[in-house]
């Protein structure tokens, strides 16, 4: 396996130095056949099916040849290639990741505290915390607080 992987690399290392001791003109030539062969192979060839792993590769390339020679060099057409682009960065956008922090009350939970505490203007923050416990909600008494606080009803003795 090791060996295997060892005589791949010194390949592809050799053919980078072969590719670099070339000139120009048969560098060119090289890329025509390619481009012949590739011509070929599209009007012979059925639908290609794509691996994740060559949809990631091709729209990796595709940031490095221009727009218009897509069409020359691409097997599918440009817009597939701008959909693969879409999916690689939609697999690294983190944006919709939790946000740190306690998540937010329940909307009937914070309901329900605006309304006995509406209701009951002689009950504290403290109170309604414990008819909401007696009813099921276990909840701290200092979000009972924040709720009311932030819809703009003032604590028990100013109601």
């Amino acid at each position: 396996m090791i060996f295997s992987v060892v005589c791949l690399l010194v390949r592809r290392l050799l053919g980078c130095l072969v590719l670099l001791a070339r000139r120009d003109a048969s560098k060119d030539a090289g890329l025509l056949v390619l481009r012949h062969e590739n011509a070929v192979l599209r009007r012979q060839a059925g639908r290609v099916r794509y691996q994740p792993a060559g949809r990631l590769w091709l729209a990796a390339l595709s940031r490095l040849v221009p727009r218009h020679r897509w069409t020359e060099v691409f097997a599918v057409t440009p817009a597939t290639l701008r959909a693969w682009q879409r999916l690689v960065a939609r697999k690294w956008d983190h944006a919709n990741l939790r946000r740190p922090g306690r998540p937010s009350t329940v909307a009937a939970i914070r309901k329900l505290v605006i309304r006995l505490a509406t209701d009951n203007p002689a009950w504290g923050h403290r109170r309604v915390q414990g008819e909401l416990v007696k009813l099921g909600h276990p909840i701290a008494a200092s979000t009972v607080w924040q709720i009311p606080h932030a819809a703009g009803i003032d604590p028990a003795p100013r109601r």
